[in-house]
């Protein structure tokens, strides 16, 4: 069986069929003529501005390498200046080597590119002065001919416009070896301060203390010990002496009414180096005692470094760089609070002290020991009158003592800088060489 199928067609008008013509065309796409003309208007911009941009980031960059290279470059000559002067009592005009292998390790240490070019003596007495330069990574500013690819750094340091007071624990418990320790390390200091055969504007000065100070030549005053009311000391104080005589003779006899002779004399500022060394190795720590009162070493150390009365050889403060080392081996005590050193009878050789000899026999275990609340007001009298004080605790310690030690010092805050902890006798030059680092100075 044949089957036929058949398709029916509708004719299209002509116009019909144009119309659809005109409406396909209209999908086409347009003409670009006006969008090409944009794009190559703005890629002819950035062709013309994208080197602007990253030339300017390049100089920014080369910038920031050279910023931070001389950053490096100055710490580590300045840390090298700084070594190389601790080195001049041992080679002051530099002729050994001993100061630029100092200046070379140090710097070496801190910055490896850098390269010394000079280590000559500075123009103040006993100074180093250091020049060095160091390659910088340079992007585009060296390609210009904007900058050298090199960084040059100089500083000088030295010891000069000093004044230093030395301000030592005499008491009996520092005799032998810890005493010298402390000339020892106080002489190999005043070395490094005051140079040979040249005339320097460093001065250094003496404060031993007992339970007083004595007060030799160079105040204006009379010789002798004083209380800490500045009266003259004479042993024990006449309200006192009843009590002495209702004493049994045993125990007189084991009082001495003059514990003033055996302290050594305090030295006045002084530029003379045989002077302050001869003064410092007149101390030994023996002889009767009278107990550790560090409020009035502090007290004379800080007299001997302002220029008024009754020491009048100190400088201005802002001329001079003002130092007290304060070493001591024992609390402040007089005896009368207790521990290892008290004694049962009274009076006894703690009365003849700076406070006792005022006639004060209620200053010393109250309230926490008014010696110590006297210590740190007399420390921070110091520090106003623009004196630095480095503390040093030698020995063993307890907490109080190490606070009390640690708050008298002038250290940064958050820091210990300006205090030192000495268990051991051989611990006490190092700790001198220390705060001799602390002490040079930059020339910039």
């Amino acid at each position: 069986m044949t089957t036929n199928s058949s398709a029916s067609i509708t004719p299209v008008h002509p116009s019909l069929m144009t119309s659809q013509k005109q409406s396909s065309s209209s999908l086409k796409p347009q003409c670009q003529c006006h969008k090409s003309n944009r794009r190559g208007s703005t890629c002819t911009i950035l062709a013309l501005v994208l080197p602007v941009i990253l030339g300017i980031t390049g100089i920014a960059i080369d910038m920031g390498n050279m910023y931070l290279t001389h950053t490096r470059l100055q710490a580590a000559v300045d840390a090298g200046a700084l070594a190389g002067s601790l080195e001049l009592p041992y080679d002051p005009d530099l002729t050994k080597g001993i100061v630029r292998q100092a200046v070379e390790n140090m710097v070496a240490k801190n910055m490896d590119a850098a390269e010394i070019q000079s280590v000559v003596a500075g123009t103040e007495i006993r100074s180093v002065q250091v020049s060095a330069k160091a390659e910088v990574s340079m992007l585009l500013m060296s390609i210009l001919g904007m900058a050298d690819s090199e960084v040059e750094a100089h500083a000088s340091a030295g010891f000069n416009k000093l004044e230093v007071v030395f301000v030592i624990d005499n008491s009996g418990s520092m005799k032998g070896t810890p005493i010298n320790m402390v000339k020892q390390a106080s002489i190999e200091l005043t070395d490094l301060l005051i140079p040979d055969g040249a005339s320097s504007d460093t001065k250094v000065g003496l404060v031993p203390f007992k339970g007083k100070v004595r007060i030799g030549d160079g105040a204006d005053m009379d010789a002798g010990c004083y209380n800490a009311d500045d009266t003259v000391n004479t042993g024990i104080h006449e309200d006192f002496m009843d009590n002495y005589w209702r004493l049994s003779s045993y125990y007189r006899r084991r009082i001495s009414l003059d514990t003033c002779s055996d302290i050594p004399k305090v030295l006045p500022l002084s530029k003379d180096k045989s002077r302050v060394i001869n003064s410092i190795n007149t101390q030994t720590g023996t002889g009767d005692w009278s107990g550790t009162v560090i409020s009035e070493g502090i007290k004379w150390g800080r007299r001997v470094l302002t220029p008024e009365p009754p020491y009048t050889q100190a400088g201005d403060k802002e001329d001079f760089r003002k130092i007290m080392i304060v070493l001591t081996d024992g609390d402040t005590e007089d005896g009368e609070c207790g521990g290892s050193h008290s004694v049962s009878y009274r009076p006894n050789n703690y009365w003849t002290n700076a406070y006792f000899g005022s006639g004060r026999d209620d200053a010393h275990c109250e309230n926490g020991g008014v010696l110590n609340t006297d210590m740190l007001t007399e420390a921070h009298q110091a520090k106003e009158a623009g004196i630095e004080i480095f503390s040093i605790r030698f020995g063993s310690s307890d907490r109080v003592d190490i606070a009390l030690m640690q708050e008298i010092a002038s250290s940064k805050p958050g820091t210990n800088d300006h205090y030192f902890d000495a268990p051991s006798v051989y611990d006490i030059p190092d700790i001198f060489k220390q705060i001799g680092k602390q002490l040079g100075w930059r020339l910039l």
